[in-house]
């Protein structure tokens, strides 16, 4: 994901239950730092509440309480909008709210506009991993799977990993919409010649035979993040 919305409830205790230790607010805010996703927005939903009342002292109190717990994350708190919204009603997510004239920042939608876009890893080899293989009446076979770096082309010889199966690249498609090429970030299905959903499963992973194509391997090296463990952790 090119960012984060985290939504969070100002209501006097419902605020408080997500910034709980185990509060699933603080949990979503690791998650999404965890996986990589750098830019942040903070949405204080539900400010036309009784007990919240489009209050600024509330928005206050839950911007300085929020500041504190993604900054021990790794985010920035400086660089995070916070837009205080009612999602029901309809305040500060398109247009500015006149029940909230104390707020100076972007609506939701002027937060999403202002997200810098990432650069994508397209120079680097294709690697597709596979989230599914179907067989398509009238088409064939058809594996889907997001395109995590490289670019997919029509045309291109592509290698399954792990194994050795091989296969031209017939058409391209995201949306039942045809593409001359599909980049990182891109979830798509692609028709391949000569292969049936025996040979490929679910987990490989596709790659240009002409350009590093992936391999198994006897180990890796990895990064294990545990956000929640009820009782001690040994070998």
């Amino acid at each position: 994901a090119d960012a984060a919305v985290l939504v969070i409830a100002s209501p006097t205790g419902e605020f408080e239950a997500g910034i709980a230790k185990t509060g699933q607010t603080r949990e979503h805010a690791l998650l999404a730092f965890t996986l990589g996703v750098k830019q942040m927005i903070v949405a204080i939903n539900k400010m036309d509440e009784k007990t919240t009342n489009y209050s600024k002292a509330r928005y206050d109190e839950i911007v300085k309480e929020t500041s504190s717990f993604v900054k021990k994350i790794g985010y920035n708190p400086e660089k995070i909008a916070f837009v205080p919204i009612s999602g029901f009603n309809g305040d500060n997510m398109l247009e500015k709210s006149p029940n909230m004239a104390w707020y100076n920042g972007p609506t939701l939608l002027e937060a999403l506009d202002n997200i810098i876009e990432p650069k994508r890893p397209s120079d680097k080899p294709l690697r597709v991993p596979l989230q599914d293989v179907y067989k398509i009446g009238g088409i064939g076979t058809v594996p889907v799977g997001r395109v995590e770096t490289g670019i997919l082309k029509p045309n291109m010889i592509v290698q399954f990993a792990p194994g050795n199966a091989q296969t031209e690249v017939k058409s391209v498609e995201m949306h039942h919409v045809a593409l001359p090429e599909a980049v990182p970030g891109d979830n798509v299905g692609f028709n391949v010649k000569n292969l049936s959903v025996k040979d490929i499963r679910r987990g490989m992973v596709a790659s240009d035979v002409k350009n590093d194509p992936a391999r198994e391997a006897e180990s890796f090296n990895a990064q294990v993040i545990i956000l929640n463990h009820p009782g001690q952790i040994h070998a």
